[in-house]
């Protein structure tokens, strides 16, 4: 049967449209992998995430509690597969590792590496954004008889990886001890343990072939506390210093003002003394620990938030260190969560930046260090109800806080926005924030006799604005307003399509779709 003159015009124009608009989201998404790939060469903070936690947050929750506080960047010890299925489509990056335990069998069989590989990444990837593998874990200095197949095994999982052609997205390492490095100060007189060069010279023959990092965990913590007398506190958690309190490289007469570049910089002098000089070090971990024994007086509250607050604006200050200046080193924090069910000492299982159920160990001092970390502290906390607690107590304190404590509770009215759910226990964090706002979140106005704490997740929801969000709030009004415009352009998968292309369709379509 013969088309007529207009459908066939109306095909045209369909096609046409269609390839046009199809031109545009071609053009945009470009774009964005564009900026995304600038934004992969920044520096970040990432953080390590251990779940030898007794009440550790659900895999959903974790992703949700990750979004809030702006972390961008993870590290699993091992592929978790409840937790990659979680991170799929939230573009939160993330190195998986494998246990030392599997690195004979990954070593000793491709077929083993391959398999591996179809599980913990082909599986995920890309909705799920794998950056990186992380064969074992301190293997050389840890399992010294697993050595021989570390590179083996890293090269049986980057075949598996070309076989997947997933190669060039996604980079292999091993994260090695401190201790590999010897003679660490001065930095220009640092150098790779030569037992170890039977491992050292190959595997970094294959990160320069690769273009994967050198993985090192690097913490000043240790430092300070093997050299006490000669290393000072405040050069281990990057305070400011006179001059006179400076470490000199004598060799280059480069000042250190902080122990963890100078350990920076002693990786990449051990890397030149094996003519290696375009790989980059990655710092898979470093940190402090809140609470010690009485052999560790330094681990304390105060020291972790020095520190990790520092080592946070240090990385986004872009500055590099003292011999390469041009560099600045990403890092994973150790860790996100306090692990209370590891094994002695005390310090091994205090970490962690927040307990398990996300509530913070100490508030970070990051202002001005962009969005990461959202429990940016002196501004965005909240006092909220302890869980657990009997009604009776929780009421008895809500009563005082919006009583004699003049708390602002007309919000949990009957009919008011935050009156929903009804309970004692959603009204009460309401009062204690509204009381700890009111306060100026002075020090002790969230305890309420041990039923409240304070939180860096914003416990709004919907209509209900807690007081401690309503600045925020108020800020956002407009970006809210804005995204509700775009609402119908979002169900037609326009967003991001020129306005005027669009318009060019619908004027060609209109005489067709209107009465003659």
């Amino acid at each position: 049967m013969a088309i007529s003159k207009v459908t066939h015009f109306l095909l045209t124009i369909f096609v046409f449209c269609h390839v046009l608009l199809s031109t545009v989201k071609s053009s945009t998404l470009v774009q964005e992998i564009k900026q995304q790939s600038q934004e992969d060469k920044e520096p970040f903070v990432g953080v390590n995430i251990g779940t030898d936690v007794s009440k550790l947050l659900s895999p959903n929750d974790l992703v949700s509690f990750l979004q809030v506080e702006k972390i961008t960047h993870i590290r699993l010890y091992e592929a978790n597969t409840d937790i990659l299925k979680a991170l799929a489509k939230t573009k939160i990056r993330v190195i998986i590792g494998i246990p030392n335990n599997q690195i004979l069998a990954i070593g000793s069989s491709n077929a083993t590496a391959a398999s591996w590989i179809g599980r913990n990444v082909v599986a995920y990837y890309p909705e799920t954004l794998i950056t990186a593998v992380a064969v074992g874990d301190e293997v050389l200095t840890t399992v010294p008889s697993s050595a021989p197949l570390l590179l083996p095994a890293i090269e049986s999982v980057y075949s598996a990886l070309v076989a997947a052609n997933l190669h060039t997205q996604i980079k292999i390492s091993t994260p090695h001890a401190a201790s590999i490095v010897l003679d660490a100060f001065p930095p220009s007189q640092a150098f790779f343990n030569q037992s170890l060069s039977s491992v050292m010279v190959p595997l970094l023959r294959f990160l320069s072939k690769t273009g994967s990092p050198l993985m090192m965990n690097l913490y000043p913590y240790y430092v300070f506390m093997e050299n006490k007398g000669v290393v000072p506190l405040d050069n281990s958690l990057f305070k400011p210093l006179t001059p006179s309190k400076e470490m000199v490289d004598p060799n280059t007469l480069l000042h250190y003002t902080n122990v963890l570049d100078a350990m920076i910089d002693a990786a990449y002098v051990s890397m030149k003394n094996l003519n290696v000089t375009d790989v980059a070090v990655l710092v898979t971990e470093t940190g402090w620990p809140s609470r010690g024994d009485s052999k560790e007086p330094y681990a304390t509250i105060d020291n972790a938030d020095a520190y990790n607050s520092n080592l946070i604006r240090h990385v986004f200050d872009h500055s590099g260190t003292p011999l390469h200046p041009e560099l600045t080193s990403s890092v994973y924090i150790y860790e996100l969560f306090n692990e209370d069910l590891r094994s002695s000492p005390v310090s091994e299982a205090n970490w962690g930046m927040f307990y398990g159920n996300s509530t913070p160990v100490y508030l970070l001092h990051v202002s001005g260090s962009g969005t990461f970390l959202a429990n940016d502290t002196t501004n965005q906390t909240y006092c909220i109800a302890v869980d657990g607690v009997d009604s009776k107590t929780l009421q008895a304190a809500l009563d005082w806080a919006c009583g004699p404590g003049r708390a602002n509770c007309s919000e949990i009215q009957a009919g008011e926005d935050c009156y929903q759910p009804s309970n004692v226990k959603n009204h009460a964090s309401y009062a204690f924030d509204s009381y700890y706002q009111k306060e100026g979140k002075a020090p002790g106005s969230c305890d309420f006799k041990g039923v409240a704490m304070i939180t860096t997740t914003d416990p709004s929801r919907g209509n209900c604005i807690f007081p401690g969000s309503q600045e925020v709030s108020n800020r956002t009004k407009d970006v809210v307003n804005s995204t509700e415009v775009s609402g119908g352009a979002k169900k037609l998968g326009l967003i991001g399509i020129s306005g005027n292309t669009v318009a060019i369709c619908i004027l060609l379509l209109i005489p067709f779709v209107t009465p003659w």
